[in-house]
């Protein structure tokens, strides 16, 4: 699977082309035209590890990390710091776990409203309310 073209990298990671350009921009891949790299204009052309690098930017996108963050992890990644890698991680997981906490307290929060809404038919409905206020 080498010398793919941007459109089947981005077809095979299910991104656009768009997607790679962008990410090519920010310095998390490398753009592999030739005149990028001294030789002749021409067209991009990819392999696995292209693929895998799109991967790992996406499945750490999923995990919640920053494109920075990302940056940073693929840095790490050459120089073997677990250490830093694994404090990145357990700060992400502080992170998740505060949002996590936020989005149990508005699930409750909307839960007992929309009881207390559908117990009553007359007056202002509590949900409408509780977001005025």
């Amino acid at each position: 699977m080498n010398a793919l073209t941007i459109s089947e990298l981005a077809r095979n990671a299910a991104v656009g082309v768009e997607t790679v350009r962008f990410y090519q921009r920010k310095g998390l891949m490398v753009d592999p035209r030739p005149s990028r790299t001294g030789g002749a204009p021409g067209r991009r052309h990819y392999g696995k590890e292209d693929i895998r690098r799109l991967g790992f930017i996406r499945s750490a996108q999923r995990a919640g990390f920053t494109l920075d963050e990302i940056a940073t992890l693929l840095a790490l990644d050459r120089t073997d710091d677990r250490t830093r890698i694994r404090a990145m991680a357990q700060a992400r997981l502080a992170e998740l776990d505060a949002r996590i906490a936020e989005l149990q307290t508005a699930r409750s929060a909307l839960d007992r409203l929309s009881r207390e809404c559908a117990g009553s038919q007359s007056g202002p409905c509590p949900i409408i309310e509780a977001f005025e206020a």
